[in-house]
C-alpha cells in the first residue's frame, strides 16, 4: 500500500519560475505531476495592504509522506518570501501510480 494521496497547489509570479521549480520536485521524486496554469489573479492581504496580482498555479500530485520534503524543497527554491502551499487530500484516484 502506499502512501495517502494528496494535491499540493503553489502559486508563483511567473510561468517559467513556477515549471523550473516543478521540474526539480519532480526531479527530486517528492511529485508524480504538475500541471501549470499560466494565469490566474490573486487578490491577498500582503504588509498591510490589499493586493491584486496575476500569477501561476502549479496542482502537484504526490504523497503525505513526500509533503514535508516537497515544502523544505519550495522554501528553498521559491521566489517569494512566504510561498503559498496548500496541501489537498484525494478520496479517491484511479490513475495514480501506474
Amino acid at each position: 500500500m502506499h502512501d495517502s494521496l494528496i494535491l499540493v497547489t503553489l502559486t508563483g509570479p511567473t510561468e517559467g519560475q513556477l515549471a523550473e521549480l516543478c521540474k526539480v520536485l519532480i526531479g527530486d521524486r517528492l511529485a508524480a505531476c504538475a500541471n501549470i496554469v499560466p494565469k490566474i489573479r490573486s487578490i491577498y492581504r500582503w504588509a498591510g495592504q490589499v493586493q491584486d496580482e496575476h500569477e501561476v498555479l502549479a496542482i502537484l500530485h504526490t504523497t503525505i509522506g513526500a509533503f514535508e520534503p516537497l515544502v523544505a524543497r519550495v522554501e528553498e527554491m521559491h521566489p517569494y518570501d512566504v510561498p503559498q502551499i496548500v496541501a489537498t487530500d484525494l478520496l479517491a484516484s484511479d490513475s495514480y501510480g501506474r
